[in-house]
């Protein structure tokens, strides 16, 4: 990873949080992007706990220099709640619907 970081390449560590070894693979790979697993993020309006898990790892990344993406972003609170916390992205379908491929290169 490190050589083709060198060459210009960037990593995401996808689906942070959703097990515990994602601690030590954020550790110990050179991510540039941490994406947090949309399980917390889909839910972040409905309780403490998954609003609290959001800001811990959000600034976990923000400490090692990483810059954080939200996924499951599905409608307009959601966006506004992860603006508010310091989230970097966000990805989810009030972002962009999925599409081919082709479209995303004529972007």
């Amino acid at each position: 990873m490190n050589h083709l970081k060198d060459q210009g390449c960037r990593f995401a560590l996808d689906n942070f949080g959703s097990d515990l070894s994602s601690f030590a693979y954020l550790k110990n790979l050179p991510v540039d992007y941490l994406k947090i697993d949309g399980v917390f993020v889909k839910d972040i309006l409905d309780g403490p706990l998954n609003l609290a898990l959001v800001k811990a790892i959000n600034e976990i990344g923000h400490v090692m220099g990483v810059k954080t993406i939200a996924e499951y972003v599905e409608n307009e609170a959601i966006l506004e709640k992860v603006r508010e916390i310091g989230v970097d992205y966000a990805q989810g379908f009030e972002i962009a619907r999925p599409g081919p491929i082709e479209e995303l290169l004529n972007y």
